[in-house]
């Protein structure tokens, strides 16, 4: 899945983690995240694929969202 890094952020921050957000925002990660290429620096700012999904389905997030 391919998310806007920005978007990610957000809705991090409006569902309230803004450690993760900060973390994430800090990351050298590209504009456009992919979650499969990109796995390992997701996990390491606490964004497992099962954390990530969990975030999703809390919150709408959009912009670049394919599958």
């Amino acid at each position: 899945m391919e998310l806007a890094k920005q978007d990610l952020v957000q809705m991090l921050h409006g569902q309230g983690d803004n450690d993760t957000a900060d973390a994430l925002a800090a990351t050298d990660l590209p504009v456009t995240v992919d979650t499969d290429r990109d796995a390992e620096a997701l996990a390491a700012v606490g964004l497992d694929q099962a954390t990530l999904q969990g975030h999703i389905a809390a919150g709408a997030i959009g912009g670049n969202m394919t599958m």
